[in-house]
This record gives C-alpha cells, structure tokens and sequence, in this order.
C-alpha cells in the first residue's frame, strides 16, 4: 500500500518544504489543497505547474491528486438553484482536471458540503439532477486527461446532500465514466450504520481513493478508530492506490501528525 499526506496541514510551509519533508520521513505521495497555493487554480500558470510537479519529481514523490477544492473562489455551487452558477462551477471544474493533470495528479476529490447542500424548498431529485449535469463536462475533460473524479460521501453533521458511499455511487451512476468514482473517508464512514470494513467490501470497485483520519478530526492512530480491520478489508477488496493522511485538527502541529500517521499507518498494514 502507498501512503500520502495533505498538504493544508502544513499550513505556509512552501509546497517544496512539503514534499521535501514527506519524502523525508517515508511517504510516497502528496495531496494538494489548491486553496494553499492560490485564489483560484487559473491564477497558477503553465510555468508554475512545472516547477510544482518538477519539485516533486525531485524528492521522488508523487503528486496523487487535488482535493478542498472549492474552498475558493467563493460563489461556485454544485445543485444551486441559479443556472450561472451551476455553469461556473462546471466550468471551474474543468479547470481543475486541468491543474490536477498539469501537477502529474490521478485523482480528483470533491467533498465541498457548503457547497452543495440541498438549498430549502429544494425537491432533493432536482438537486441530484442539477449537481450531476455540473460534473458532465469536467467527467469527460477527466477521462480526456487521465484524471479520476472522486465524489466524496460525507456526515449529515457536514451536509444533507449524498451522506452514505451507497449514496454516492448511486449519484455517480448517473454519469457514467471510469473516470467518475467515489472516494472512502474513514471520519465520514465513521457517521454510517454499518462496520467500515462492510461499506468498504460493498463499495468495491466503485471508489478509487481512501482517506485516513479519525472520527476525532486527528490523523489515524490519533484516536478510537482501529485500522487493522480496515487495512486487511482493503487488501482483500485489491485496493492498491494511495491511503492518504487528511485531518482537521492540527494542534499536534504538522511533524507530529504526518510521522506519527505514517507509523500507525505502516504497523496497521503490516
């Protein structure tokens, strides 16, 4: 199994630094916030892209993807109710595909509960219509450029809109792509009923990535949740990507979160 680390929990350390340091301590990959590096991703010119991928090829780490990214700009809106929108963040999402494929990425994650709660009085079959009309031009920009799109199934704490991986893969059933899939979080699978090892067997082969983190907000091994379980559901699916380290709680401070998840990590896998 290959291992990644996001990169917000670095805070303003250089993307450099980061995959500098990763590389340092053992991981195989980095994921990029694209908040972390710019307003918006069409401000990062051609020339930049290089040098990010380029730095990263250095330290032989893998740039694996892009994710939080709708943080910014402000305004974009999956299933809002006024068409501009709902065009904008189309088209947004096409540039992402881009920034992703630029960097070297696979994988594209799309979380963003703000930005895609079903608004009041909104019937929920026209918010699932609408958001997955948004993701049909940047579906067939990522099957163009190699990328994977990964829709992420969330808490009802951080959204009312697709809260179960059974949800999500329904919803991706609806733009049908190899290059259309969900992606697994642990904090998130960690809000359903059933054991995450059960969700895990019964979303394969629907995702195409996996978050490691706890129910806690913190890094795996941070808190309750036990990844043995998890790690030899994986194995027995044939998942072979990248389990990539996203927390939400930084106080540890970023060398202690990304050393001591890695560590976990490897002992759960072993």
């Amino acid at each position: 199994m290959r291992f990644a680390i996001c990169n917000e929990i670095f805070r303003d350390w250089k993307i450099e630094d980061v995959f500098t340091f990763a590389a340092k301590i053992g991981y195989d990959g980095v994921e990029i916030a694209p908040f972390t590096l710019a307003e918006t991703v069409t401000q990062i010119p051609p020339a930049r892209r290089q040098a990010i991928r380029a730095a990263a090829a250095r330290q032989q780490i893998e740039i694996t993807g892009i994710h939080w990214v709708l943080v910014k700009p402000e305004g974009l809106y999956i299933n809002h109710t006024d068409p501009e929108i709902r065009a904008r963040t189309a088209k947004y999402f096409c540039d992402l595909v881009d920034f992703c494929a630029d960097l070297g990425g696979k994988v594209m994650v799309v979380g963003s509960p703000k930005q895609r709660n079903v608004l009041p009085d909104l019937p929920l079959e026209q918010a699932t219509e609408w958001a997955a009309e948004t993701f049909r031009h940047s579906v067939k920009r990522a099957e163009d450029r190699g990328i994977t799109i990964c829709f992420e199934p969330l808490g009802s704490a951080e959204t009312n809109f697709i809260n179960t991986a059974a949800d999500a893969i329904r919803f991706i059933e609806r733009v049908p792509s190899p290059n259309f899939k969900i992606i697994l979080d642990v904090k998130a699978m960690c809000s359903e009923s059933k054991p995450i090892p059960q969700i895990i067997r019964e979303s394969w082969p629907n995702f195409a990535y996996f978050h490691a983190n706890d129910k806690n907000l913190k890094g795996p091994g941070f808190g309750e949740v036990d990844f043995k379980p998890i790690a030899a559901a994986l194995k027995e699916v044939g998942y072979n990507a990248y389990v990539s380290v996203e927390v939400f709680n930084f106080e540890e401070g970023p060398e202690v979160i990304s050393t001591r998840s890695l560590q976990y990590l490897k002992q759960s896998f072993t």
